[in-house]
């Protein structure tokens, strides 16, 4: 296997200082070329001998790694202090917890709205809501599509939450993205690369959810298809993978969250609603998560569960998420992190 090696350089740095690195590869018979990472300009040279001893006059790259695969642009060591993705007001990635909450499916004005207030005052950092609902069954609901779009945007006037919704073919990318503030990638959509290609080039935030039958290995590979398109706003997402265990929804891997912030410079969010699909369990995997370094979690709130037309059963009632914010917030405090969102009533009253 021919070796890699990855440059990457300051922000800023002039074209015509990264040309010398391309100049030099070239005279020495290395393919290489560049790319960026944010806004973090790369040299990627690959052949059967990487020399990067270039003269001392060259830009010197804040970072050289040599690696063998085709995991590239996500690997920790281009970016050890990790990457901040921004959705809205929120930084995932920066140390703190954040919780983005909301119903699974968007269903009408009046259910939106309410579980928006929920997960505004109990301190969510984002609303999650799916206008566009892949389903097992063509007969369930599928979303209210557009129309749902449109009160995800109204929600969001009415709260102050960025919205966080998914979307489902290449072709509705654009149009999707002039909405929301973060796109989500399903787990059955995880290797739809053509999809991962345009949500990359839209510049907006992806949540990429591991597929339930996917590897670690092959969730960092998706993940590099929305890197290569210049967008490093990407966050991973653990969702429970399908295992012979049958007690839960999904079986969640742990494992995973604290594998993926060691190998990935990416954030790592937890969907603990999708992966038990248990509300009693929520709290406990919910805790878990945050102890193992997730740095985010997904949660389904719903004001009537037993109404819903999508994954009701598996939805928190509102007393129920704030408890669970204000044990959250105890739990990040203990671990010596930051709680993002608002006071939670929860913890006020313990400080008093």
């Amino acid at each position: 296997m021919s070796s890699q090696s990855i440059l990457s350089f300051a922000p800023g740095t002039p074209a015509s200082r990264l040309n010398e690195w391309l100049q030099f590869f070239d005279t020495n018979g290395t393919t290489a070329h560049q790319q960026f990472l944010g806004d973090t300009p790369v040299i990627i040279a690959h052949g059967p001998g990487v020399d990067t001893r270039a003269p001392e006059s060259f830009t010197a790259p804040v970072a050289k790694v040599a690696v063998t695969g085709d995991f590239r642009l996500g690997r920790r060591e281009l970016r050890p202090q990790g990457t901040i993705v921004r959705i809205g007001d929120a930084a995932v990635g920066d140390g703190s917890l954040n919780v983005f909450a909301g119903p699974c499916a968007v269903e009408n004005e009046q259910q939106l709205l309410a579980c928006a207030d929920v997960a505004a005052n109990y301190g969510s950092v984002g609303l999650r809501g799916g206008a566009f609902k892949p389903r097992t069954s063509p007969y369930s609901f599928q979303g209210l599509k557009w129309a749902g779009l449109e009160l995800l945007a109204g929600a969001r006037q009415h709260t102050g939450l960025p919205i966080l919704t998914e979307v489902l073919d290449p072709r509705h990318v654009e149009r999707v993205a002039e909405i929301a503030d973060g796109l989500q990638i399903g787990a059955r959509n995880m290797q739809n690369f053509e999809l991962l290609t345009e949500v990359g080039k839209s510049g907006r935030p992806v949540v990429l959810k591991r597929g339930f039958g996917c590897t670690v290995d092959e969730t960092l590979a998706a993940a590099e298809y929305v890197l290569a398109q210049g967008n490093d706003q990407v966050i991973l997402c653990e969702r429970g993978i399908r295992t012979f265990e049958h007690a839960t929804r999904f079986t969640l891997d742990i494992s995973a969250v604290a594998l993926m912030k060691q190998r990935s410079h990416l954030p790592v969010m937890v969907d603990p609603s999708h992966s038990v699909g248990i509300p009693a369990l929520v709290e406990p995997v919910s805790m878990a998560a945050a102890a193992a370094g997730a740095d985010a979690l997904l949660i389904d709130v719903h004001v009537a569960p037993e109404q819903a037309l999508c994954d009701g059963k598996q939805a928190l009632l509102p007393d129920d998420f704030g408890s669970l914010m204000g044990k959250l917030e105890l739990l990040a405090m203990g671990l010596g992190r930051k709680m993002a969102g608002v006071m939670r009533p929860v913890l006020a009253d313990v400080e008093r």
